[in-house]
């Protein structure tokens, strides 16, 4: 069976702000769904440690500050229960989807050494923004999630809630195999060592542009996750 008819496990962060190496968790989602087996979701809502949620994030997934105070777990108990889950996952052979991975998985880790747990175990990683940048590099408009859903035609539902998102980059992750013979002919770790390089190639030529106007622009290349040796906050 090719990866995109297999087992997946969509993995989504909502957060309070842009920056992974600074962030916390809001949100986050793991599921695992296709390969014929039913769905499983597990889903997280924090008490951010007691930080404030910007406005500018909780307009995006909806959550204020109010409400990850009142309703939300621990936010160290929930980095150790998000990362056994994922680490459970890894270690089953599941590929784990994530768009954007150098996002989530760099916050992730950093959340994870903030608190002195284990990092994740290496697996495959599926990041169907690097893929699709690959496939498709001249299309222009947006590469969000919702962009590449309407591009891929599938369903997101509610979007920026990582329950939803999780399941939208899984379903876009099959679109792409489905589409693209040559990616579902790779083997996961194929496919993993591919990304890899697209990602830091994608990253040149998007740092190139930048330097256009700003000589010092630095784009980072590596994927799936930001070394924490690099990362600045140690």
């Amino acid at each position: 069976m090719t990866w995109h008819l297999g087992r997946m496990a969509g993995f989504d962060l909502e957060t309070t702000g842009p920056d992974p190496l600074t962030a916390r968790i809001v949100t986050a989602c793991i599921v695992q769904c296709g390969g014929g087996q039913p769905v499983i979701a597990a889903n997280w809502l924090t008490d951010v440690d007691g930080q404030d949620i910007p406005d500018e994030a909780a307009a995006i997934h909806g959550v204020t500050t109010k409400r990850a105070h009142a309703e939300g777990v621990d936010l160290r108990q929930a980095v150790e229960e998000i990362a056994a889950a994922l680490a459970q996952v890894i270690l089953a052979g599941v590929p784990v989807v994530a768009m954007n991975a150098r996002y989530d998985l760099t916050l992730l880790d950093r959340e994870i050494e903030r608190y002195g747990f284990d990092p994740l175990p290496a697996g495959p990683v599926i990041d169907p923004f690097v893929i699709d940048k690959h496939v498709d590099k001249y299309r222009k408009g947006s590469r969000k999630l919702t962009a590449l859903c309407e591009h891929y035609q599938v369903p997101i539902g509610d979007a920026h809630t990582a329950d939803a998102d999780a399941v939208a980059a899984c379903r876009v992750a099959w679109r792409q195999g489905t589409m693209h013979p040559p990616l579902a002919a790779m083997g996961l770790e194929q496919l993993h060592r591919a990304q890899t390089e697209w990602a830091a190639e994608q990253a040149v030529s998007l740092q190139e542009h930048f330097r256009k106007k700003d000589p010092n622009a630095h784009v980072e290349g590596a994927w799936p996750l930001i070394p924490r040796q690099r990362g600045g906050d140690q």
